[in-house]
């Protein structure tokens, strides 16, 4: 994996068959970490990471790029485990994040732990999952707005200073400033 990039970008695009996505993905270099992810809401809209679109320039994926957004914008909390885990993964994070046309992201937990500290079933919506290739699927809760991300994470970790500072850090006040990809 190369070294990180701050300057790295993500990438929206669309295809003509998806289908040829997973076909493509086969043939790239066992060093490549292609990935992609649907945009919510959207029929035909992909986010990738600036690794996946190389390897899809390199092996001719006929896509049609529609905008960029740099990876800095988006914000990501890793727990102790996910940050020994997910730290060659930033960008991949970050693009799942971006599907979900979120401007942050917290890791809250780990699949299968009894208790999360809160309810799940209720606002399934503003979480995913990642897994990581060392095996750990992390739960991860959502943000559209620094206010929301702030509260969260006030109440999950009762008001530690470094989840604060991380929260007021972010750097887009909400979803309503990330590129348009239409």
């Amino acid at each position: 994996m190369a070294a990180r990039n701050l300057n790295s970008r993500l990438y929206y695009f669309t295809i003509e068959d998806e289908g040829m996505l997973a076909e493509a993905f086969a043939d790239f270099e066992k060093d490549v970490y292609a990935i992609t992810y649907k945009v919510m809401g959207t029929e035909d809209v992909f986010v990738t990471t600036k690794d996946t679109k190389e390897a899809m320039d390199r092996h001719d994926v006929p896509y049609a790029l529609l905008a960029e957004e740099e990876s800095s914008k988006i914000s990501v909390y890793h727990s102790p485990l996910s940050k020994e885990e997910l730290s060659d993964y930033e960008d991949a994070l970050k693009a799942l994040g971006l599907a979900h046309r979120a401007i942050a992201m917290a890791c809250v937990g780990v699949n299968g732990e009894s208790n999360l500290g809160f309810d799940l079933s209720k606002s399934a919506k503003q979480y995913t999952y990642f897994t990581a290739p060392a095996g750990h699927t992390f739960i991860w809760r959502l943000f559209q707005d620094r206010k929301e991300a702030a509260e969260f994470l006030s109440k999950l970790t009762a008001g530690e200073k470094k989840a604060m500072e991380w929260a007021q850090a972010i750097p887009l006040a909400s979803a309503t400033e990330l590129k348009s990809y239409h």
